[in-house]
């Protein structure tokens, strides 16, 4: 049996997660039965669908028209109709081990054989679950993150009797509905996602209730010093600060005081106005009066490293015992937390010989089980495996060193299609991806090259900027790498192309700077807003942008931080083409064709002489391209196209 054969969906269940993941069953193409137990519960999920589909059709965020997708979902209270005809089931029931079997008691009887059947629960035992059927093989779990719409990540768990057949079937519809999946491969209490993140919130818990450290600071030094979307007193506000006391009460894990306090007195974060901080307005911001307010000033003394100790040491638990790899740990954080990297690859870069030795003291000063080291962590550092300087730790830095940040592929016509892929920041480009980029340009076998194209995973941005995040604790000689960067792509041998959709702000719009050929997607926003952060581009906009739109449009687009449409950046010169939705694959294909068909000596030729001659004087210019027309001459690529252009043929060039 195979993916194919899904074409119904039931999701039980119409709460905020129910509704979401039906909406994104229909958006995928499905036909979806939405069930709940009440009339009314059913109508107000299928209004949330009716609002949010209408907001992503009218941003042009879907394919279609809104009413395509909404005549693909129907409503039930009916839970035996709803699964009778559904190839898959996904059920979105409250977090209570009870209800979830007697739900699946219920599906068992009526969904058809073949079914899969999935439980989005976020912690509960898939494996206890999947014991209220007579098919456990078929039971799965399919944990979507909140809001589902908006959130890429699916979590695809096995119970101890899901069969492998099951599990990747769920695994291939998650991204036949483009979500990014991970394989958690055994069913642990937390999963993957929430064995590493809740010690993100809970140890500065228990250093608060130690006196060890206040809110703000801890908060302030988490942002602002390492690099993390939120704080984690702040993350404990938005969430709810009882969902991680019921995450450690559930497996009998000790609670840090203060959130035990906050949930006896019902001060449980931004939804009943108090937590850790006080939302007088019911909203959570750092430019509110109440609400969220630390600042870079307020960060300094609070051990980070006792925090991303334990939580490194949660990724190195999973990986030792086959939970997960180090790739669908990184992913995983990546998407559904927001980490600015995963905690595999951020151990690495800290050194496991220095995590452990953290660990080490931590335990043997408080004697809390928490730290104690994972077997697969001490191994690693006794085998000298302590991380990127000593070429190995998570990852093999050796001999083929991880690409994290970019998708490549280099296809049988030699087009070397790169993949901007940090979607969870709108492809923001951090300190790895810029060095990615870098040495993929730098070890690729340029003659198996005939161009490059640069595109943005996703269809909301070619890229953000730079990981702003990153500034504040980088050193200055660090900040200024990217240009070098963007050098390489410059001066690259073959031709290059940025494939624009979305944003294209910041380091985005110079990287597509420096790429030969710039095509847009209208919609799409190009702009340098760095100065909006009392910066200037650092990446070579202000010298590219200037040989481009001339002085004066440079200076107003930097001064001002503008963000123009693709159809003004095409006017002004920036774009080569500004192309309608409905074309913009066509005329890509139409270039890249023409690149690819290309005589790849003379391409590159005239790269090199229109970019070194823009640094030369005219007279000088003009005796580069004569020096290089009079070897061009000599080639048998010229032989070949002179030989083609007399036949009435397409030449074919061979690079020689």
């Amino acid at each position: 049996m195979t993916i194919d054969t899904v074409r119904r969906v039931a999701v039980l269940g119409a709460g905020s997660m129910g509704h979401g993941i039906a909406e994104v069953a229909a958006i995928g193409g499905y036909e979806v039965t939405m069930r709940d137990i009440e009339t009314d519960l059913v109508q107000d999920g299928y209004e949330n669908i009716e609002w949010s589909v209408g907001k992503l059709a009218e941003k042009g965020q879907i394919d279609e028209d809104a009413n395509a997708v909404l005549e693909r979902i129907e409503t039930t209270t009916d839970l035996a109709d709803a699964v009778s005809d559904a190839d898959l089931v996904i059920e979105a029931v409250p977090e209570q081990m009870d209800i979830k079997r007697d739900t699946f008691s219920t599906v068992d009887e009526h969904a058809p054989e073949h079914a899969i059947l999935a439980s989005n629960t976020s912690s509960l035992s898939i494996s206890e679950i999947a014991t209220a059927t007579d098919r456990p093989e078929q039971v799965v779990g399919l944990h979507f993150f909140n809001p589902p719409v908006k959130m890429d990540l699916v979590e695809v768990i096995r119970g101890e009797a899901t069969s492998e057949e099951y599990a990747e079937r769920a695994y291939e519809w998650a991204e036949s509905v483009d979500k990014r999946p991970i394989h958690v491969h055994k069913d642990v209490h937390g999963f993957v996602v929430n064995t590493v993140l809740v010690p993100f919130m809970e140890e500065a818990a228990w250093m608060l209730s130690n006196d060890e450290t206040d809110v703000r600071t801890a908060d302030a030094t988490m942002v602002y010093e390492r690099g993390y979307p939120m704080g984690p007193f702040e993350l404990n506000d938005f969430g709810g600060i009882d969902i991680g006391y019921h995450f450690r009460d559930a497996s009998d894990q000790p609670v840090p005081p203060v959130v035990a306090e906050k949930v006896e007195n019902e001060h449980l974060g931004k939804k009943t106005g108090k937590g850790f901080y006080e939302y007088e307005s019911g909203e959570a911001g750092r430019d509110d009066a109440d609400g969220v307010d630390y600042g870079p000033t307020d960060a300094g003394d609070f051990d980070t490293l006792r925090t991303e100790a334990v939580m490194i040491n949660n990724a190195a638990w999973l990986v030792g015992n086959d939970v997960a790899t180090p790739e669908a740990i990184d992913i995983g954080l990546r998407l559904g937390g927001s980490f600015p990297e995963g905690m595999c690859r951020r151990g690495d870069r800290v050194g496991l010989d220095a995590v452990l030795e953290k660990l080490e003291e931590l335990h043997a000063e408080y004697g809390a089980d928490r730290y104690e080291p994972a077997e697969y962590l001490v191994e690693l550092v006794e085998e000298g495996h302590t991380g990127e300087d000593a070429g190995k730790g998570f990852y093999d830095y050796r001999t083929d060193p991880p690409y994290h940040y970019l998708d490549w592929e280099l296809t049988d016509e030699g087009v070397l299609d790169v993949t901007l892929d940090r979607q969870e920041r709108l492809n923001s480009m951090s300190e790895d991806m810029f060095a990615e980029i870098d040495r993929l340009l730098t070890d690729v076998d340029v003659d198996e090259v005939s161009c490059v194209v640069f595109s943005g995973a996703g269809d909301r941005a070619f890229s953000s900027g730079a990981d702003i995040t990153g500034f504040t604790a980088g050193e200055p000689v660090d900040i200024m790498d990217p240009d070098d960067v963007f050098t390489t792509v410059y001066e690259f041998d073959r031709p290059t192309v940025a494939k624009i959709d979305g944003f294209c702000l910041g380091a985005g719009i110079e990287l597509a700077l420096a790429c030969d050929i710039r095509i847009g997607k209208e919609g799409s926003t190009i702009g340098t807003p760095e100065t909006d952060l009392g910066l200037i581009p650092g990446g070579g906009a202000t010298q590219r942008l200037v040989r481009l739109v001339g002085e004066n449009r440079a200076k107003e687009m930097v001064f001002r931080g503008l963000k123009i449409g693709a159809e003004e950046a095409e006017e002004w010169g920036i774009l080569n083409h500004a192309v309608a939705d409905e074309e913009f694959e066509d005329v890509v294909d139409d270039v890249v064709s023409d690149l690819v068909t290309g005589p790849p000596v003379a391409l590159k030729a005239a790269k090199q002489v229109i970019n070194d001659g823009q640094e030369a004087s005219l007279e000088t210019a003009l005796e580069m391209e004569k020096q290089s027309f009079a070897l061009l001459t000599t080639t048998d690529d010229m032989y070949e196209g002179v030989t083609a252009f007399r036949e009435n043929r397409e030449p074919e060039f061979t690079g020689e």
